[in-house]
C-alpha cells in the first residue's frame, strides 16, 4: 500500500475483517456485513522507528496493547467504499506521523517585560489596599 513516493506499507501487515455495521438500516443491516475493521500491526511493520513512535502517539485509543492499530470504517453502505475509506484513513495517519514536529525553543521574558509585570502587580495591590483602608474621620 503506497503512502508517499518512497514509503509503502506491506500488505501482509494489514488485516481486514468485514463486520456488521451499527446504527439504523432496517432489515438489511442484520444480514449484510458492510463495515470494515482494518488492523495494522505497527510493531511488526516496516516503518522507521521515529515514524512508528509518532504513529503510536497519534493513534491514541485506536492502538491496542499488542501494538495493533485498529480502524473501523462504516460510513458507507458498501463493503468496497468502507474498505477504501479505512485504507485512506490509515494512509492519512501514517502521513501525519511522517511529519517531524518543530522543536520548541525555550525563551525568557525580557527585563522590560518583567519590570512592567511587577509594576502592574504593584498598582493592583495598591488599589486593593485602598479598598481595605478605613476612611479618616477628621
Amino acid at each position: 500500500m503506497r503512502i508517499t513516493a518512497n514509503l509503502t506499507l506491506d500488505e501482509r501487515d494489514i488485516e481486514e475483517r468485514f463486520v456488521r455495521a451499527s446504527g439504523p438500516g432496517g432489515q438489511n443491516v442484520n444480514k449484510v456485513s458492510t463495515a470494515v475493521e482494518l488492523r495494522y500491526n505497527v510493531r511488526h511493520g516496516t516503518l522507521p522507528i521515529a515514524v512508528r513512535d509518532r504513529l503510536i502517539t497519534l493513534a491514541g485509543r485506536r492502538m491496542t496493547d499488542e501494538g495493533v492499530l485498529v480502524i473501523r470504517a462504516e460510513r458507507f453502505r458498501t463493503q468496497e467504499r468502507n474498505r477504501e475509506d479505512a485504507r485512506e484513513r490509515l494512509a492519512e495517519l501514517v502521513r501525519k506521523a511522517l511529519h517531524v514536529p518543530k522543536k520548541r525553543i525555550a525563551t525568557k521574558p525580557t527585563r522590560a517585560a518583567q519590570t512592567r509585570r511587577l509594576e502592574a502587580k504593584g498598582k493592583r495591590g495598591d488599589i486593593k489596599r485602598m479598598r481595605r483602608a478605613k476612611p479618616d474621620m477628621d
